[in-house]
């Protein structure tokens, strides 16, 4: 068979179907075309300022931009020391701070508190456990004081509450991997996020910078034209999201 007959009217023409494309200036092209106030650029930025917590970069960008901000921008730096102690494993301090900025806020999320309550927990073991003789009575005291009642009313912080006391039965360079978690200081950060996001809510802040959901839709939109077998210089996305 020749090969004009191969592509005749009865065969399967989806191999030779032609590749769409867009060169970089007729990419950069179609994304000049779209439009956007300067008044929303700026909008933008200052959100993104503020959530990620560039307090003395949100300042100066809301004097050259003339823009105002719904949020008292003092209050920045005290989400961003509060994340620090956190980072820190300074969780009683990170609560002093948090209780003085909004003293309702632990009140009124007890899932937060206690998560915050048993990252204290935590620190406390990861100390007494450091050495040979650590005492645990100070851990003991702790759970007993600020965390069983809690875990009495509650199925789900009973379970953190026993599987956090477990760390003390098992020696430290061989945990088992849900137990090993605990002590990661990843999940210092996590809880961090968590107490960030509770404050900005608080504040009547969106939890995530909007150019963070923007970054992911630019994500989706080119996952989608791949599929379409449309080429296209892509963005290098790994480092913003």
């Amino acid at each position: 068979m020749s090969a004009a007959a191969s592509i005749g009217p009865g065969a399967n023409n989806a191999s030779i179907t032609p590749k769409r494309g867009y060169s970089r200036e007729q990419w950069e092209s179609k994304l000049d075309s779209v439009k956007v106030s300067k008044a929303n650029l700026n909008a933008l930025v200052m959100n993104y300022l503020i959530i990620e917590g560039y307090q003395s970069a949100a300042l100066k960008f809301a004097q050259e931009a003339n823009i105002s901000s719904s949020v008292a921008l003092d209050s920045i730096d005290d989400r961003m020391q509060i994340r620090a102690a956190i980072h820190a494993g300074a969780i009683q301090e990170a609560i002093e701070r948090i209780n003085d900025l909004n003293p309702e806020l632990l009140d009124t999320n007890p899932e937060l508190h206690f998560s915050l309550l048993r990252l204290q927990l935590i620190e406390l073991i990861r100390k007494c456990t450091a050495s040979p003789n650590g005492d645990i009575q100070p851990v003991l005291s702790f759970a007993t004081t600020h965390l069983a009642s809690r875990a009495q009313k509650n199925p789900a912080f009973l379970t953190d509450l026993e599987r956090t006391m477990a760390l003390l039965c098992f020696p430290q360079d061989n945990l088992a991997p849900q137990l090993a978690e605990l002590m990661d200081p990843s999940l210092r950060r996590q809880v961090a996020a968590r107490v960030n996001e509770a404050i900005l809510e608080a504040q009547g802040v969106m939890r995530e910078a909007k150019m963070r959901g923007l970054v992911r839709l630019w994500g989706w939109a080119e996952n989608a034209l791949r599929q379409e077998k449309v080429d296209f210089p892509s963005l290098d996305l790994k480092n913003i999201a």
